[in-house]
Order: C-alpha cells, then sequence, then structure tokens
C-alpha cells in the first residue's frame, strides 16, 4: 500500500479503507460514533474525507474494527499523518478563497486533467505577465499583494505539475476567441503564444483550438474542469466564474455528461497538430 505526498490523495484513499473497514465488521456509522462517543457528524466527515484523523483516533478505530493485520495498520497510519500534514499553499490561505485551495488539493492529485476554455488561456498554460493582467482585470477589487499572491500560487502550481516525474495528463480545448483575446501589448501575446508552442509539444499535453469555422456549437456558454482520478467514482466537475468556484462531486451522470461534452469539442478542434500549426502561424504574424 504506497503512500503518496498529496495530503488530498491520502485522505480520500484513507476514507475508502476505513469505510471498507467499518463494512466488514459489520457496524453502521451511527453505531461507531456511540462506541467511540464521537458526534455522528465526526465519522460521516471522516469518511468523506472533509477533515483529516489523528492517529490515536484512528488506533481506537482500527481496534474497534478489529484490523489486526500489523502491516496494514501501519499503512493506515502513515496514510493519516500524510493525510495531515500542511501543503505549500498553506501560507496564502488568508490571502485567497477557500475554494481555491480545494481546488489545488484535487489538482495535485488528480491523474488527468481536462481543460475546456471560451476565454481566457487556462491558468496553468499561463505566462506570469498574462496571469497578472488577467487577475487586475478579473479580480478589480483584490489589492496588489492579493494580485501577486495569486499569480505566484499560479506560476507555483504550474511548476509542480508539469516537473513531475509523472506528471497528469493535461487535456485543454481553447475556443478560438481565446487567442484572440489574447490581451495586453505585442510582447505580451507573443510571450503567451510561444508558451502554448512549447507546452503543446510536451508528451502530456495536448492542446486544441475549436476554430470559429465550426460556427455555433454546444460548448459555447461553457468553461470547465474535469479531474479525472483512479477511482472514477471520485471524479470532480469545476467551473469557475467572476461569482466563484462551483463544484460537482459524486454526481456520476453530471460528470459523464460533461466529459462526453469535451470529447465532442475535440471532435470538433484542429486537432493538435492543427493547432500547434495556427499557434506557429499567429506567433510568426507578430512583428
Amino acid at each position: 500500500m504506497p503512500v503518496s505526498s498529496s495530503p488530498l490523495a491520502e485522505r480520500r484513499l484513507l476514507r475508502a479503507e476505513l469505510r471498507q473497514a467499518r463494512q466488514d465488521a459489520g457496524l453502521t456509522q451511527e453505531a461507531v460514533a456511540e462506541k467511540m462517543d464521537w458526534s455522528l457528524s465526526k465519522i460521516i466527515r471522516i469518511e468523506t474525507g472533509a477533515v483529516g484523523i489523528s492517529t490515536n483516533d484512528l488506533t481506537a478505530l482500527l481496534r474497534l474494527y478489529k484490523v489486526k493485520d500489523s502491516q496494514r495498520v501501519k499503512d493506515l497510519i502513515s496514510r493519516a499523518r500524510v493525510a495531515r500534514q500542511q501543503t505549500w499553499w498553506s501560507k496564502y490561505r488568508s490571502m485567497l478563497p477557500p475554494t481555491y485551495f480545494q481546488y489545488i488539493e484535487y489538482e495535485t492529485s488528480a491523474s488527468i486533467i481536462r481543460s475546456y476554455e471560451t476565454i481566457l488561456v487556462p491558468g496553468l498554460l499561463q505566462t506570469e505577465e498574462y496571469a497578472t493582467t488577467v487577475v487586475q482585470q478579473f479580480r478589480a477589487s483584490y489589492p496588489p499583494k492579493q494580485v501577486k499572491s495569486l499569480v505566484e500560487v499560479r506560476m507555483r502550481r504550474q511548476e509542480l505539475l508539469l516537473k513531475r516525474s509523472q506528471p497528469p495528463l493535461l487535456f485543454f480545448i481553447l475556443d478560438e476567441a481565446v487567442i484572440h483575446r489574447l490581451t495586453g501589448d505585442q510582447i505580451l501575446r507573443k510571450a503567451q503564444l510561444e508558451k502554448l508552442i512549447e507546452l503543446a509539444g510536451r508528451r502530456e499535453v495536448t492542446i486544441e483550438i475549436v476554430p470559429f469555422a465550426i460556427g455555433l456549437h454546444s460548448g459555447m456558454t461553457d468553461n470547465f474542469n474535469i479531474l479525472e482520478f483512479p477511482t472514477s467514482a471520485d471524479d470532480v466537475l469545476y467551473f469557475e466564474s467572476v461569482r466563484g468556484a462551483i463544484f460537482s462531486r459524486d454526481v456520476t451522470e453530471e460528470v459523464t455528461a460533461y466529459r462526453e461534452l469535451f470529447e465532442d469539442l475535440r471532435r470538433m478542434s484542429l486537432g493538435p497538430e492543427g493547432t500547434l500549426d495556427y499557434l506557429i502561424k499567429a506567433a510568426d504574424a507578430i512583428r
């Protein structure tokens, strides 16, 4: 039972292990709460991965569940310890919205990330200059220090995700409007296009553009991310707008619908090679 370095990943795996151990012991959540002298909400939150669990509570819980295999107990305690660790983004918690950090936790442990954007270059593909311009325009109420923090976090996400020894597979679909709406001066525009070209050449990154020539289509009004995990039931659908962020979890039908939409958009796109040609021509056109 290998242990990863992601607190969220370990919390998700630990919750599944504990739920299964409870069921194997023939106990309901209500019975566990009564025997442990806990509130029912505590055991529910542990089993949903909403909170971590201390090693003392875990040891007592495994004793109640009659889990006697010493190696399994050791592994579960290791998971619990990692699940409660501080993350690199913890120092920014007072500066940025809680839902943003929740998204980073999912992103950090996802095995596949699919992103569709109709207006902006996705955060994982942005240059620092482009990111700063976008944050200043879309988060006009943020003071300069908060803008700086958000851009720092975005650049850190890119660095850690793309430089991992085993990075996730990243699929990006952009409406052609994203390229036409590149903000700022010519230098900023060219730098952002060159970054897209560079990233499109990476083995784990696929970038595709849906051209204007397609006309009206079913994805025109949506921007969304699908974060996929080894167990499909854990997949997460994420939407972001100027009004905030929305997560859709444990709703298999909704995730499936957007997964199908994503594949429809891929079929409408220029494809990876056609997109790369398009980006190169767009960059070359800037003098």
